[in-house]
């Protein structure tokens, strides 16, 4: 599976989605033919065709794709995605910002008992919920708002992944079937990541939960279905009970360079007797859960964290970025400090 999180890895960092705007724009960088148009409109008959053998009605077939176009501002976007490599300081002090720790402990407090209860139903702190969160819709501010249904037909169509977006059209459809939301509701960012932690569909269908048993797995609307959703994501993708994400750290020069980097995973007693400590002072703790040693910058920047190795896994299974995991657990400390 494509991780639903590829097409996002900078998206902290750039200025808010596109707004789509009613009827048809040819967008810079894509013009679309009379024939473009045409096959559009055959690919979602065949999207129907495979609708109705699945068992979606056929009212909510025609719901899902009244008034969808070709939607040349998405093709625009998906061909021209930035290729730009910033520096961990600047990638650290973007996303880990005085104004979002400050909106994230607000919100930690405002929601702190609805928290507690996903953190004993799944294991996962909700600071780190929380500063997911933030991060990927700036606590529920941008959930993207592009037509959910027409983005992904429209990538589908186009066919540089194909496969993968006809598979996230096709579980649009049954998202609507389970009625969790109207299609007209279904909004999120040009590439299909919806709600207010930004589940792709597949995503949606596997780690979505109605935790308060309100009939509906609401994303979009509902704190409870969003905190426990991306607790559940976590949790399932690896996320251990009791286990801090991780520390800064000193390493000492007999440390071998050799074993920095997610791959190699050593017990934390281990590191704590080979002189590995915080840079707080504080000992590590013992025991015998699996830790990497994860250098974010360039060669010559020390910076250092000691991170759990289920706990990272988990982080980077909703965004395969080293930085972006690591930045959620510094958000978290400072949201829970």
């Amino acid at each position: 599976m494509l991780n639903r999180r590829v097409f996002l890895a900078t998206a902290s960092l750039a200025v808010s989605p596109a707004v789509t705007t009613p009827g048809w724009a040819q967008p810079r960088g894509f013009a679309a033919t009379q024939a473009d148009v045409v096959s559009f409109s055959r690919y979602i008959e065949t999207v129907k065709a495979e609708g109705r053998r699945i068992g979606i009605s056929e009212t909510v077939l025609e719901a899902a794709f009244a008034g969808v176009r070709l939607n040349g501002r998405v093709i625009e976007l998906d061909r021209n995605q930035p290729e730009v490599q910033f520096t961990w300081a600047r990638y650290r002090g973007s996303i880990v910002s005085d104004s979002r720790v400050t909106g994230g402990r607000a919100q930690y407090a405002r929601h702190l008992p609805l928290l507690r209860r996903v953190e004993a139903a799944y294991g996962v702190p909700g600071a780190i919920v929380i500063g997911l969160w933030g991060l990927e819709s700036d606590y529920g501010r941008d959930v993207g708002r592009f037509n959910v249904i027409e983005a992904v037909a429209t990538l589908a169509w186009e066919g540089r992944r194909a496969a993968y977006f006809h598979e996230q059209l096709i579980d649009c459809l049954r998202i609507l079937q389970s009625g969790d939301i109207e299609p007209r509701q279904m909004l999120g960012s040009w590439a299909g990541a919806m709600g207010q932690t930004q589940f792709m569909p597949d995503s949606f269908l596997k780690f979505a939960v109605d935790f308060d048993h309100r009939g509906r797995r609401d994303l979009w609307n509902d704190f409870a279905c969003v905190f426990a959703s991306t607790a559940n994501n976590l949790a399932k993708e690896g996320w251990q009970r009791e286990v801090p994400w991780g520390w800064r750290i000193v390493v000492p020069a007999s440390v071998d360079p050799g074993m920095i980097g997610r791959e190699v995973r050593v017990k934390l007693g281990e590191w704590a007797r080979l002189g590995v400590r915080r840079l707080d002072g504080q000992a590590l703790p013992p025991g015998d859960a699996p830790a990497s040693l994860i250098q974010p910058g360039a060669p010559d920047d020390a910076d250092t964290y000691l991170v759990a190795a289920s706990q990272f896994a988990s982080l980077r299974a909703y965004n395969p970025s080293d930085k972006y995991a690591l930045c959620i657990g510094l958000l978290a400390d400072r949201i829970g400090s």
